[in-house]
């Protein structure tokens, strides 16, 4: 483990002010975004919004990495330069996601388990790393009256760790993503206790493995009552329970937790961080890692069409510097921009 080349990684990363962007859609799941805005899912237009989010100017005020999907690390801008060493020109950390995906857990079951830990050794061995300076690994867990299962938190938090100290020994920051998912009508209660014990289960486990964790990033959901839920709770209900369930699991050596935004709405990704963010002195760097809740506004001004990119670029330069504004408590609702 090179400890000089992952603090000089992890310097880079946790910045206050500056978030993550999640751009690491699979072909299939950006097919879904590209559906909602009637945008023919080719490579052309993949690598066209890559470059669109690439390319966005002065986007390193707010955004201190980027997630890429495996395809981006080979795409170029109309220049010819490849997308991720236009992000390190910026200042911007690449990053790749390394998971393969999801699979049945078990039969009969909605539970899942992620795909990849056989061959991760050798795909990472084969990136160029001098590209790229950390990783990102996903699980997921459904709640629901018997579920999570206790062989599935073990199961994936064993995963976790495997992929997470092979990362650093070859050199990447690992991010370790276990997502507790808003699917489901669990109440926010709920919800503490199973991100509870999941986030203990995986540091367990990190540890067990010899993981250094003031090498490593933690995304993990914040804690909110599920979609068909009836509960109504506030943003300070959740920074509430959110901190709780991160206070009694996360060791103080992690330097920053990077939330996903799990399905919320891109303005309520921002005010929950917030939220979160002014409960007080954090022993770790609070900030974001977010996917669709940066880049739905930004899809919903492009629509594919080229003389849109400028007004694209500028909605997720707006969303990001909203939400690094939240990693300093300093959010007002009253900044986000009007809708016409």
């Amino acid at each position: 483990m090179n400890r000089h080349q992952l603090a000089n990684i992890i310097d880079r990363l946790v910045i206050p002010g500056k978030g993550i962007l999640a751009a690491d859609e699979s072909i299939t799941t950006i097919g879904k975004r590209f559906d909602s805005i009637g945008v023919e899912n080719t490579a052309m237009q993949r690598q066209a919004y890559r470059t669109l989010l690439c390319t966005t100017p002065n986007l390193s005020d707010y955004i201190s990495g980027v997630i890429l999907f495996e395809e981006t690390l080979m795409q170029t801008a109309q220049n010819g330069q490849r997308l991720p060493d236009i992000l390190n020109q910026q200042a911007i950390v690449p990053g790749i996601k390394l998971d393969l995906g999801l699979e049945a857990f078990a039969p009969n079951s909605i539970e899942q388990q992620t795909r990849g830990l056989n061959s991760l050794t050798q795909r990472i061995q084969a990136l160029d790393c001098t590209d790229i300076g950390f990783a990102k690994w996903r699980n997921v867990y459904h709640i629901d009256k018997q579920l999570p299962t206790k062989a599935l938190i073990i199961h994936n938090a064993e995963t976790l760790a495997q992929y997470a100290i092979t990362c650093q020994k070859l050199g990447l920051i690992p991010i370790v993503e276990p997502e507790i998912l808003m699917d489901g009508s669990h109440s926010i209660e709920q919800c503490l206790t199973v991100t509870t014990t999941v986030l203990q289960t995986v540091f367990e486990h990190l540890i067990h493995h010899g993981v250094a964790l003031e090498f490593m990033l933690l995304k993990p959901n914040m804690v909110l009552p599920g979609k068909q839920t009836s509960q109504i709770v506030s943003p300070e209900q959740v920074a509430e329970k959110t901190i709780a369930a991160l206070k009694a699991t996360v060791p103080h050596q992690v330097p920053s937790i990077n939330f996903l935004s799990g399905g919320q709405s891109a303005q309520m990704a921002t005010q929950h961080l917030n939220a979160i963010q002014i409960l007080g002195d954090h022993p770790w760097y609070i900030s974001f890692s977010y996917g669709r809740a940066l880049q739905e506004p930004c899809l919903n001004t492009w629509h594919g069409q080229p003389e849109k990119v400028s007004a694209a670029q500028e909605a997720l330069y707006i969303r990001s510097k909203l939400n690094g504004l939240a990693t300093q408590g300093r959010y007002l609702k009253s900044a986000e921009p009007s809708v016409h």
